[in-house]
């Protein structure tokens, strides 16, 4: 099934952004009367048949919609981007493969790179839900220093991926199932001990995500899918704990 993007659908009608449009025209070569299926990013899968095709906007008439629930449990994963752009992006790619809700860029006292581009990463997200057909848009944060990232509020477990402690304890042995879950993953030369230290009396756990030395990205994986493990083969839901996470 090729999966469309749509970032809006009002009535039984809706149209494509130009990207898309482009995508629908000219790479696939459909035409008007073909079927046609979409996702809004909010849990919700459309099928429909293409009523205009046009390179500037295709126009839908939407026949069914198919909703799809959210998780039980949420994961918010704040990481550093790394130096080189394109190992990031890839682990957004993945993340959102495997299943991730939240994503929060952080800059750390190690960074190596002091900016993102949100539009390039939006895209990237986008592409990797359509791939993996997904109905859910993860969610991308403004970036934030570390420093005040601390300060915002969270109600769930809170671990933080270091390993130089000596105190940390393996993810999947603390991990509570179908709690919410925020991860910190820190730059290419790690937290500063500082930061480690603010981050313990900020409530976080450290943890370390196995015996091999891992990479920023490599990191940040392992631990999406370990709590995506954790959760599908031991569900516990808490649908209290999951409100307007996805609005």
């Amino acid at each position: 099934m090729q999966l469309f993007y749509v970032s809006g659908v009002e009535g039984n009608f809706c149209e494509l952004s130009e990207e898309e449009s482009w995508h629908c025209m000219k790479v696939l070569r459909l035409g008007t009367g073909d079927s046609i299926d979409l996702t809004d990013g909010l849990g919700n899968f459309y099928h429909g048949q293409l009523t205009k095709v046009h390179h500037k906007g295709c126009l839908i008439e939407i026949s069914t919609k198919h909703s799809v629930p959210p998780n039980p449990w949420h994961l918010h994963i704040a990481i550093a981007p790394t130096k080189n752009i394109d190992r990031f992006e890839w682990f957004l790619e993945k993340a959102t493969e495997i299943g991730i809700d939240e994503v929060t860029p952080v800059f750390c006292e190690h960074s190596e790179r002091e900016s993102v581009k949100l539009p390039r990463l939006e895209k990237v997200l986008v592409s990797a839900m359509k791939q993996s057909l997904k109905a859910w848009l993860p969610k991308l944060n403004e970036p934030a220093r570390l420093k005040d990232f601390f300060t915002r509020d969270f109600t769930g477990q809170k671990f933080i991926g270091y390993c130089e402690t000596g105190n940390e304890s393996e993810l999947h042995h603390i991990h509570i199932p179908g709690s919410d879950t925020l991860i910190l993953i820190g730059p290419e030369g790690d937290f500063s001990k500082h930061e480690v230290e603010q981050a313990i009396k900020s409530g976080y756990t450290p943890i370390n995500l196995g015996s091999s030395r891992l990479r920023t990205e490599t990191s940040g994986i392992v631990a999406c899918h370990t709590i995506n493990l954790i959760n599908r083969i031991n569900p516990t839901p808490h649908p209290d704990q999951f409100v307007n996470r996805k609005s």
